[in-house]
């Protein structure tokens, strides 16, 4: 990731959570707040019930890679927290991409590339 940081602690993700808009699709619900920076934080969260860990961090690569690829398109200054449903445990590498973009045109994010 580029230009991106992640959100690392607890109370980032509580304030993105809080203050932000949210669209969810099949796989994911997306939280997006801007943060008054030049670069977008991204924070992936993976509940245990998703599947075991195993599938939790493949999960969590299929997010990050997705964005990273597509990372150009997306307009900066955002901190956007992605949360996978369980329904997204099987899922390949393209469904990944298609939703994460999907809410990031659900949410108007997504500039020309």
């Amino acid at each position: 990731m580029q230009f991106t940081e992640s959100l690392r602690k607890n109370r980032q993700f509580q304030f993105v959570y809080r203050n932000g808009k949210s669209y969810a699709n099949k796989y994911y619900v997306m939280y997006v707040k801007e943060n008054g920076l030049e670069g977008n934080r991204l924070g992936i969260s993976v509940s245990k019930k998703v599947g075991n860990s195993v599938v939790r961090h493949r999960m969590k690569r299929l997010v990050k890679e997705s964005y990273r690829l597509h990372e150009s398109m997306f307009n900066s200054g955002l901190d956007m927290v992605i949360v996978v449903r369980t329904s997204a445990a099987s899922i390949g590498y393209e469904e990944a991409k298609k939703a994460l973009l999907h809410l990031g045109k659900l949410h108007q994010i997504i500039g020309a590339a």
